[in-house]
């Protein structure tokens, strides 16, 4: 074997391409591990990407990816490939944290069931990732990590609360993290970071052993650079918990790594009205532009309405702050000072949450849902902005945009069909633009497979950060 045969930058390349040098052992998972933890280390000071850094335990699983590759017996595609987790998902023997004082020093027991899988497909687990308090409170600047830092700009933030998996996949440190999503957690910083990023259908991956944000909503998906390497990570992530009550047993798709060509004629609503009014106008342009490609791939594109997106966040707003607040109220009670001063505010309204209206939220969100899968018997798929804006400045005295617009990744949580951000374009500034796809409930498949076909008819997933702004 010659260094020609060598992968050049292997960090920069995809899962899929990852798994080809690695089963041609012209890689090892071990030298691929290193060279992820070197640059983690390296990086963490200035990009604050990671809480913990698992080289040790990362390495010995490496060691053992290695041993089965080379007697030909892979247990997946992400065999020997590195990932990381945000500090939520709990794993035996790592402190979980979720970027809380209450949980610094929590160190699990037993794996979060996704993590279990992840292990039996012999994925490399090197870290685990900076995200808001309990995937809530944040981007605050009061907690015991600070917010990660975006890599395509020092100055900008990745937006949240799954910041540190997005930033360290746009950083080509890992091909791979996991986010969880309530509101739009995994989906805004996919957008904002320049990455892809998947909300599964509510209940296709197991949320047992995940510090819980509003249980109803709450999904955990995959963050990759590709659809592709997100649809080989979801293969790997489904299924039920052994004690999961919010996860179908039997109703999960095959073959969900599966890319499937797209049908004649694939009909997609274009629900224009969420964002051509709000967004920042490089947003509104790029997704426009998003939808052409589309049409040039031969779908028939029309326009459609839905509810304004007002309706889906206040919505979901009733029913989170009542849940999280039923989940985290003890340790307001016991322990408030331990808690970031934001967390304490956004949970704090959920004790004047009557039964009543979170009844009447529940109804309203079944209505809303109802809407949506009817529009979705006429169309195949649902396009849309990724995030109404680019990613906010990293301005601990700033008010977050958040607060002055609607949020677009909301309605695909209130109804919990599978959402995928993807890269679509950047703004003037030079900062990544994202686009979402959507469709019906468990038709994850086939948003993926629309997903891969934009990139492959586009180049802006293969852009990367410049050396400078990813520190």
């Amino acid at each position: 074997m010659t260094s020609t045969d060598r992968p050049t930058a292997p960090l920069d390349l995809s899962i899929e391409q990852l798994a080809v040098h690695l089963r041609n052992r012209d890689l090892s998972s071990v030298e691929l591990t290193r060279l992820s933890i070197e640059r983690a280390e390296t990086s963490n000071p200035q990009l604050g990407a990671f809480i913990t850094i698992c080289a040790e335990a990362a390495l010995k699983q490496a060691a053992a990816s290695d041993r089965r590759l080379a007697e030909g017996d892979p247990r997946s595609a992400l065999d020997g490939i590195p990932v990381a987790l945000k500090d939520n998902i709990e794993m035996r023997g790592i402190r979980t944290t979720s970027n809380s004082r209450i949980f610094e020093h929590s160190v699990p027991r037993q794996d979060a069931e996704v993590v279990r899988r992840l292990k039996r497909a012999g994925a490399v687990i090197m870290g685990k990732t900076s995200l808001f308090e309990f995937g809530h409170g944040g981007p605050a600047w009061d907690l015991p990590w600070p917010p990660a830092i975006n890599p395509w700009s020092a100055s900008h933030l990745p937006g949240g609360s799954s910041s540190g998996s997005a930033a360290a996949v746009a950083a080509r440190i890992v091909p791979l993290a996991l986010g969880t999503d309530t509101g739009g957690s995994v989906r805004w910083p996919a957008a904002v970071c320049g990455i892809s990023g998947l909300k599964p259908s509510y209940g296709v991956v197991s949320m047992e052993g995940i510090h819980p944000n509003a249980p109803s909503l709450d999904h955990c998906g995959p963050m990759a650079r590709t659809a592709a390497d997100c649809a080989l990570a979801l293969q790997a992530m489904a299924g039920a918990g052994r004690a999961d009550p919010f996860t179908p047993r039997r109703r999960i798709p095959a073959n969900l790594a599966r890319i499937d060509p797209l049908p004649r004629p694939l009909r997609i609503g274009l629900v224009r009205h969420w964002y051509a009014d709000d967004a920042h106008p490089d947003v509104t342009a790029a997704v426009d532009r998003a939808s052409e490609v589309f049409e040039a791939l031969g779908a028939r594109m029309e326009p459609v309405t839905l509810a304004p997106l007002r309706d889906y966040q206040d919505c979901k707003t009733v029913i989170s702050m009542s849940e999280i607040h039923a989940a985290y109220s003890h340790f307001l009670q016991s322990s408030p000072q331990e808690m970031g001063a934001l967390m304490r505010e956004r949970i704090l309204p959920g004790s004047l949450i009557r039964a009543e209206d979170y009844l009447r939220a529940l109804k309203w969100r079944r209505h809303l849902t109802h809407r949506m899968g009817m529009l979705l018997t006429s169309y195949d798929l649902l396009l849309t902005a990724g995030w109404l804006g680019t990613a906010e400045p990293n301005d601990p005295d700033g008010e977050s945009t958040r607060a002055a617009q609607p949020l677009v990744t909301m309605p695909f949580s209130v109804t919990g069909v599978p959402a995928m951000a993807i890269p679509c374009g950047f703004s003037n500034a030079g900062l990544p633009v994202g686009m979402q796809i959507a469709g019906a409930h468990l038709s994850d498949r086939l948003v993926l497979s629309a997903a891969h076909a934009y990139q492959d008819a586009t180049e802006w997933h293969l852009c990367k950060p410049p050396e400078g702004a990813r520190l």
